[in-house]
């Protein structure tokens, strides 16, 4: 039935991830009225806690939450609304199937005392890494948490912006200056190779910046990736991502936003290049002046727009984003607690798995051809160590990424393709932590498709796209860039913009600042 609502908003955001919860949360502050349209039933997205087996619960499909953007924290008093922030990153144990592994720390004196076990210069050598990254994260995030440079100004902004950060730049002094535009281009390898000695530990920091992308440790660029993490990476949160997600909600609430779930949005209505509203599946119009899209530019452009109210070249762009996934997720409940072999009765929270950057190569060379590794790269997550009642007492909760598992799987994705995903990860898991196979109760496999099927997400990418150096600058289209479109009315606020995809609430933020200069 063809139903209408006399009720109109001022904004209309698409998606009650992180950052459509964040840029809905910043507008209701100005005094906004904003309606948030979630097609799932809950709220949260890659961020959301869910119950994959009675009794246990997931804190969301991703596990790194320490990039979440400080301004975002203060603008909106979010720790007010519950949330707790603890300084430093966790501790990471990089797995070794022939010894004890290593333990990088939360703190810098705990993990250069670990590192001095296996080479007292590369101990030294952290100590010199660390103090690299914290003299030019200062530049790096100002440039990545302002609005990018303007490509449509007729003023001579854009050479302003251009100017600025430049200047930011020159500041750091011209050495550390060309130092950066060194890295940019690099491989990940190739750079912590000038770093390290030890394999290790080149391998648990590269990991960071292959994350979701289809990248190997030899691919352009990657160290761009590190080096963008690790500016920004500052903390974690009590919880992990879901505790974000209530925080925002509660936020957004008490400015007095309104969210719909079971709400899918099946046409972005558009007259003469004007935003009207949206058109839900059930039919029903909703009206709007503005509309902010926090779901893939591609799924926004391609499926929710009409194709008469946009160019062909505008629409080519967005068709040729590269952005085929290449993370699974697998959740398993357990009977008894993890253990690693190589830390018996230690609490471990976090591992990885990936001892060596051919390690990590040969995973990659699997994806390349459609394949996903018999050894596969392996973050694992065990949120139960720090919030136990997210299972039955006694029992815990395991939440693997699996890296360099195609989206574009040669055999095609099915019940069977799962299930031999799932055995191989565990397999994986078995020859780190012993016995685990045996604890099992139940287990969810998550493959890219599924990703894409229940998500949202375009071909599976958690981050709405490939983290290359041509996607990043101007993100997902020159025309975008600042999250206007060439449709007046329509905004981007999602991972496919600016500064791009992950846990950061960054994207969502500076759309809201874009919003509101109108």
């Amino acid at each position: 039935m063809n139903t209408s609502t006399n009720n109109a908003y001022d904004v209309i955001v698409i998606g009650a991830g992180h950052n459509g919860l964040t840029t809905a949360a910043l507008l209701a502050k100005q005094g906004r009225k904003v309606l948030v349209l979630e097609r799932r039933s809950t709220i949260g997205g890659l961020a959301a806690s869910e119950e994959f087996h009675p009794g246990y619960h997931t804190t969301g499909v991703l596990h790194d939450s320490g990039q979440v953007r400080a301004q975002v924290v203060r603008g909106l008093d979010l720790k007010s609304h519950g949330l707790q922030i603890r300084p430093g990153r966790p501790s990471l144990l990089v797995l070794d199937p022939e010894d004890q592994g290593m333990l990088l720390s939360n703190r810098e004196r705990r993990t250069t005392k670990e590192l001095h076990f296996y080479s007292p210069e590369d101990a030294r050598q952290y100590r010199q890494y660390r103090k690299f990254i914290r003299h030019v994260a200062g530049v790096v995030n100002r440039i990545f948490d302002q609005l990018p440079p303007a490509t449509d100004s007729p003023n001579g902004r854009t050479l302003w912006d251009l100017f600025k950060a430049g200047f930011a730049l020159r500041r750091l002094g011209r050495s550390t200056m060309l130092d950066l535009m060194r890295i940019a281009p690099m491989c990940v390898a190739d750079w912590l190779n000038e770093w390290f000695d030890n394999n290790r530990l080149k391998a648990a920091l590269a990991a960071a910046g292959l994350s979701g992308n289809f990248a190997g440790p030899w691919s352009p660029g990657s160290a761009f990736n590190l080096l963008l993490w690790e500016c920004a990476a500052k903390y974690r949160l009590e919880g992990g991502p879901s505790s974000l997600i209530a925080a925002l909600e509660k936020a957004f609430f008490s400015l007095g936003g309104e969210i719909r779930t079971d709400s899918e949005v099946n046409e972005i209505q558009v007259e003469k290049r004007q935003i009207k509203g949206v058109v839900l599946k059930n039919k029903e119009r909703i009206k709007a002046a503005i509309v902010a899209a926090s779901c893939d530019p591609r799924h926004t452009f391609l499926d929710l727009v009409p194709a008469n109210q946009i160019e062909n070249w505008q629409q080519q762009r967005i068709q040729h984003i590269r952005g085929a996934g290449t993370t699974a997720k697998v959740n398993l409940a357990l009977n008894s607690p993890l253990e690693f072999n190589a830390r018996a009765g230690e609490k471990i929270t976090f591992a990885r798995t990936g001892h060596h950057l051919d390690h990590i190569e040969k995973a990659f060379d699997a994806c390349k051809y459609g394949r996903f590794s018999d050894d596969p790269i392996l973050d694992i997550h065990i949120p139960t160590g720090s919030n136990p009642d997210l299972a039955p007492a006694g029992h815990s909760v395991v939440s693997i990424l699996a890296h360099f598992v195609p989206y574009r799987l040669t055999s095609g994705w099915d019940a069977e393709q799962n299930e031999k995903l799932g055995d191989t990860i565990v397999a994986a898991l078995e020859r780190y932590a012993p016995g685990v196979r045996d604890s099992i109760v139940a287990r969810q496999v998550l493959s890219p498709l599924d990703l894409e099927q229940r998500y949202g997400l375009v071909q599976g990418h958690i981050l709405h796209g490939e983290h290359a150096l041509d996607q990043l600058i101007l993100r997902p289209t020159p025309e975008c860039a600042r999250y206007h479109t060439p449709i007046t009315g329509l905004y981007l606020c999602g991972s496919g913009s600016h500064p791009g995809g992950g846990i950061t609430c960054g994207p969502g933020a500076l759309a809201a600042s874009a919003i509101a200069q109108i």
